[in-house]
C-alpha cells in the first residue's frame, strides 16, 4: 500500500516498528551481551527516549547506574530475569512494567538471571544535560549535546584550580 506523502511524512517522523528496527550488538566478557535499537532517533520525539533491548542468557545489558535527570521506565516483553534495584535483587517477568525515578535511591540495571532471552522496551526522559553515577565502579558520567565525560568519582579537581 503506498502512502499519500503527507502520510508517508507522519509516518517516518511519529512510528517505528520495534521488530523491524536495525538492532546492534553490544559484547563485551564476561558480563555485557545485548542487541538494540533506537525507537525514537530521528523520530519527532523530543521529551522521550525509546530503544528495545534483547539480553543474553546470564548476561546485562548495562552497569548498575542511576541518574540525576532522566526517570526510566522498562517494559518487561518476553522472558525472565533480575532487576537490581538500590540493593535488592527483584524478579521480573514478561507483563512487568518497571518504573525507575531520577536520583541516588534507586540505582538500577537489568540482570537476566535465565537461561533464555530477555527482551524489554526501555523508556526515558531524554534530559539533557544528564549526570549519571555508576555506584559499583565509582564512576560519574556527564552527558550533554557534543559532550560525553566520563571519570572517577574522586579524580576531581579544585574549583579553581587552573583559574589566575
Amino acid at each position: 500500500m503506498t502512502l499519500p506523502n503527507r502520510a508517508a511524512e507522519l509516518r517516518q517522523r511519529l512510528i517505528r516498528n520495534f521488530h523491524d528496527a536495525p538492532r546492534e550488538r553490544f559484547v563485551r566478557a564476561p558480563r555485557y551481551d545485548t542487541e538494540g535499537a533506537s525507537l525514537t532517533q530521528g523520530t519527532a520525539a523530543q521529551q522521550l527516549g525509546a530503544r528495545i533491548d534483547v539480553v543474553a542468557p546470564g548476561q546485562q545489558g548495562c552497569p548498575y547506574h542511576y541518574h540525576h535527570g532522566e526517570e526510566e521506565m522498562f517494559i518487561v516483553l518476553q522472558g525472565e530475569g533480575t532487576l537490581r534495584v538500590a540493593g535488592e535483587l527483584l524478579p521480573i517477568r514478561a507483563g512487568d512494567v518497571i518504573t525507575v525515578p531520577a536520583g541516588p535511591e534507586y540505582p538500577h540495571h537489568i540482570l537476566n538471571t535465565s537461561d533464555a532471552p530477555l527482551h524489554y522496551l526501555s523508556v526515558s526522559t531524554q534530559k539533557s544535560p544528564e549526570i549519571c553515577v555508576y555506584p559499583d565502579s565509582g564512576k560519574v558520567g556527564c552527558y550533554a549535546p557534543g559532550l560525553r565525560l566520563l571519570q572517577r568519582q574522586d579524580a576531581g579537581v579544585d574549583y579553581w584550580d587552573g583559574e589566575a
